[in-house]
């Protein structure tokens, strides 16, 4: 992914609000390589979930299989993760390399997860990161969108406007974004 100047991170309480989110950021020209979704993963007995890939997409099925499915087929990568801490994870989006290289490089420090890293990795304060998992363990989702200023200022209008319960602009570390 080229280096980018900032990146706006959305919570959203349901899949649904992330979707709606994502529909309009793509109505509005966004290049969908520079987002990222992140929600929890969910194994029950009654929603057996799987997983399986298909050259650049990710089939999944069970409680939120329609949400993902529709995802991966926007959004360039994606993942499935335990992270200890959060728990099973599926997220789709450039966010699936930082999250490689933090474990690959043991960036993982400071009592936070893979995911925490990668968040940190880019230029995300700790005390964001530290609400960003919170969010993930009381099953929202999370979008993350990059680029310039204007896209970002912009993106971060349509995921206020499509109910996200916060938004927030932070600096990217130029150089460290994967």
């Amino acid at each position: 992914m080229p280096e980018q100047d900032r990146s706006v991170v959305g919570i959203f309480s349901d899949h649904q609000g992330a979707e709606n989110a994502v529909k309009e950021l793509q109505k509005s020209g966004y290049d969908m390589k520079k987002l990222s979704v992140v929600g929890k993963d969910y194994h029950t007995e009654e929603n057996v979930v799987g997983y399986y890939n298909t050259g650049e997409r990710m089939a999944t099925w069970g409680k939120y299989g329609l949400f993902w499915g529709w995802i991966f087929g926007l959004l360039f990568g994606s993942a499935f993760f335990f992270i200890p801490g959060i728990g099973p994870v599926v997220v789709g989006g450039p966010l699936v390399s930082w999250i490689v290289g933090a474990i690959e490089t043991a960036v993982v420090t400071g009592g936070l997860t893979a995911l925490g890293g990668a968040l940190s990795g880019i230029g995300i304060p700790k005390d964001s990161v530290l609400r960003y998992e919170t969010a993930i363990k009381a099953s929202k989702f999370i979008l993350v969108v990059h680029g310039n200023v204007q896209e970002v200022d912009k993106a971060q209008t349509i995921l206020l406007q499509n109910k996200a319960e916060e938004a927030n602009v932070h600096a990217v570390v130029i150089g460290q974004a994967a």
